[in-house]
C-alpha cells in the first residue's frame, strides 16, 4: 500500500466555506430528525395514561445498551405530506427502523411510530418498510418488528398503497420461508390487511389488554354483517393466545413483551456459525475525521480530489491505487476499513472511455478475490462529444453496468457530491441494487445539472419558435430556464432524494468510517451464514 500525502488546507477559505456549508445543512438534518422525535413525544402523556411505553422508550429497551444503532432512512417523506399544526413536515414515513444489536445478535428492527398519527403510515412509510425488509433478506438478520397501528387513513386513501401495500406480507413470508425468523411484538392494534404483518410472523408476542389484531374492526364489522363485537371479543390479546392460536406468548406489559422478544431472539442460535470473536490490527487513519467538514464543496461544479475523502476513511490513509495513470479522472484502488479489505471506486471528473474500461476490469478483479466494493459517488456523468463517443463511451460505459449488476460481491455506495446522468447508474446508483447506499449532506443527484437542463430547453425551444414564427421570445425563454432550474434544483437536493426513499439515510461525514465498517462486517456475516431455508414461511397452527 501506498499512504495518502493531504495537501488539504483546514485554515483556507475554501475549506472554512466548505466546513460551514456542510455543517449548515447537517443542522438542518438534525432539525428534521428532532421535530419527528419531538411530535412522536408528544403523545407521552396519553401512552403513559396507558401504561405504555413510546416508540423510541420500546427501542431502548428492546436493544442492547452501549450497542451502535444504525438508523436508515430517518427523513422519508419529508416534505411530501401535510403539515401538522405547528407548520412542520412529519419525516420518518411512520416507522423508526435500523440495524441494531438484540441479546448480541445483530437484527434489522422496525418499530411503528405510534406518537405520531396512532402508527398510520406517513409519505414513503410503504417503501421504507420495503426497503428495510429487503436489506433483511439480502443481509440475513432476523427481522424484529413492533407494530402498533390503527391502519391505512382512509381520509388519505389511494389504491396504489393498498395494491402495492401487498409486497411487504410478500416480503415476510419471503424472510420466513429463507430461514430467516421474523420475531413480532404486538403492542396495538393490528387491524385489517396489517394484521397480517403480525400473522405473517415465526415469533408472536401479544400483551394483555393491548394488542388486538382482526380483519374488521367493531365499525366494520358492524357496517359489513350487523354483528356487535368489542375489540377484545374479536382480536385481544387473551383471545389470539388461548382460542385462535394467533400468538405465542401473552405479555402483561411492553417491557414484559420486550423481555420474552429478547429472549426469543437470545434462543435463535443465530451466532452458530459466525466466525470467531474477530480482532483485526488496524491503523486509523492518518487524518482527522473532523477534516471530512471541509473536503467537499457545497458547488458541486468545483474539482475536488477524492484521495482526500480516502485518506480520512482508510486504515492507516493506505491506499494502492489501481491503473492510475489510464482513464486518471475514475480513482480505482485497494484499502481496508477497520481491517475489512475493499475496492474503492470514485471520480475526480466526469467518467471518460478510458476511466470506465478501467473500472469494469478493478470490479471484476474484486470479484475474483471476493473484495466487497465501496464506491464514493461524485460525478457529473460521463463525457461527450464525437471524440469520446468514437472513443467508445456508450460500449464502455455498458460494460461498467455490467460488471456493477452482475458483481458476486456487496456493493456500497455512499454519495459525496454530485451523482447525475448516466454516472449516476455506472457509479452503482440505487438502480443497480448496492448492498447499501448513504448519502452525505451535500449529495446532489439528478439526470443532469440544473443549469445544463434549463440550456437545452432553452436551446430546443428557440429552435422551434424560429421554426414558426421567425424568431424567438426571449422572455418566454428567460421564463421557460427559471422554471427549469428551480424544478430541478428542488429536485437533486439530498433532502429531497432521502425523502424519496432513493438512499438508506443522510449520515455526518464524520460518522462514514464507523457506519461502513458496521455494514462491512453485516456483510460479511451473511456471507458465512448458512440458513435452513424451507418451501413455505413458517405456518401458525
Amino acid at each position: 500500500m501506498s499512504v495518502i500525502e493531504s495537501r488539504l488546507a483546514p485554515a483556507s477559505a475554501p475549506f472554512v466555506r466548505n466546513r460551514e456549508a456542510m455543517l449548515e445543512r447537517l443542522a438542518r438534518l438534525r432539525s428534521i430528525e428532532a421535530a419527528t422525535r419531538e411530535a412522536s413525544a408528544a403523545a407521552g402523556p396519553r401512552f403513559r395514561k396507558r401504561g405504555q411505553l413510546l416508540p423510541a422508550e420500546r427501542l431502548d429497551v428492546l436493544l442492547d445498551r452501549n450497542a451502535s444503532f444504525l438508523e436508515l432512512s430517518s427523513i422519508a417523506g419529508y416534505g411530501l405530506g401535510a403539515p401538522r399544526a405547528d407548520g412542520r413536515s412529519t419525516a420518518g414515513g411512520g416507522l423508526i427502523a435500523g440495524i441494531g444489536t438484540i441479546a448480541g445478535v445483530r437484527c434489522m428492527v422496525s418499530a411503528s411510530d405510534s406518537g405520531i398519527d396512532a402508527g398510520a403510515f406517513q409519505p414513503k412509510g410503504l417503501e421504507k418498510l420495503l426497503r428495510i425488509q429487503e436489506i433483511a433478506l439480502e443481509n440475513k438478520l432476523p427481522f424484529i418488528q413492533l407494530v402498533e397501528s390503527a391502519g391505512a387513513n382512509l381520509l388519505a386513501y389511494r389504491v396504489e398503497n393498498f395494491v402495492n401495500g401487498g409486497q411487504k406480507f410478500r416480503n415476510l413470508a419471503r424472510l420466513s420461508a429463507a430461514g430467516i425468523p421474523v420475531v413480532t411484538v404486538t403492542h396495538g392494534p393490528s387491524t385489517a390487511g396489517g394484521a397480517y404483518q403480525t400473522g405473517l410472523s415465526d415469533y408472536i408476542v401479544l400483551i394483555r389488554g393491548q394488542s388486538r389484531a382482526f380483519l374488521a374492526g367493531p365499525a366494520l364489522l358492524k357496517a359489513a354483517t350487523g354483528e356487535v363485537a368489542t375489540e377484545e371479543e374479536l382480536g385481544g390479546a387473551e383471545m389470539h393466545t388461548s382460542v385462535s392460536g394467533l400468538g405465542d406468548y401473552l405479555a402483561e406489559d411492553d417491557r414484559d413483551a420486550l423481555r420474552i422478544a429478547r429472549e426469543i431472539v437470545g434462543s435463535l442460535n443465530w451466532t452458530r456459525n459466525s466466525r470467531a470473536a474477530r480482532q483485526p490490527v488496524f491503523q486509523n487513519p492518518l487524518y482527522d475525521a473532523e477534516e471530512l467538514l471541509g473536503v467537499m464543496p457545497d458547488d458541486y461544479r468545483r474539482p475536488v480530489d477524492m484521495r482526500e475523502v480516502i485518506a480520512r476513511i482508510v486504515d492507516g490513509s493506505d491506499f494502492r491505487e489501481f491503473g492510475a495513470r489510464y482513464g486518471a479522472a475514475t480513482v480505482c484502488g485497494h484499502a481496508s476499513i477497520h481491517g475489512w479489505s475493499i475496492g474503492v471506486i470514485t471520480n475526480n471528473g466526469p467518467i471518460e472511455p478510458a476511466g470506465a474500461a478501467k473500472a469494469t476490469h478493478f470490479i471484476q478483479a474484486c470479484c475474483q478475490s471476493q473484495t466487497p466494493l465501496l464506491y464514493l459517488n461524485n460525478t457529473t456523468g460521463f463525457m461527450v462529444g464525437r471524440t469520446f463517443e468514437e472513443a467508445g463511451s456508450i460500449k464502455h460505459g455498458s460494460k461498467m453496468i455490467q460488471a456493477i449488476t452482475n458483481a458476486t460481491v456487496p456493493q456500497i455506495t455512499l454519495f459525496c457530491g454530485a451523482s447525475f446522468g448516466a454516472g449516476h447508474y455506472a457509479m452503482c446508483g440505487r438502480g443497480l441494487h448496492p448492498r447499501f447506499g448513504f448519502s452525505w449532506p451535500n449529495a446532489k443527484t439528478a439526470v443532469m445539472g440544473a443549469e445544463q437542463a434549463a440550456q437545452t430547453m432553452v436551446t430546443v425551444s428557440r429552435s422551434a419558435m424560429i421554426r414558426k414564427t421567425g424568431e424567438a421570445d426571449e422572455e418566454k425563454l428567460a421564463a421557460l430556464s427559471h422554471n427549469v432550474i428551480q424544478n430541478f434544483e428542488s429536485q437533486m437536493d439530498v433532502f429531497a432524494t432521502s425523502a424519496h426513499v432513493l438512499d438508506d439515510g443522510v449520515i455526518d461525514p464524520r460518522d462514514t468510517r464507523r457506519i461502513l465498517a458496521l455494514v462491512l462486517e453485516t456483510c460479511d456475516a451473511a456471507a458465512i451464514r448458512t440458513l435452513a431455508p424451507i418451501q413455505f414461511g413458517v405456518a401458525r397452527p
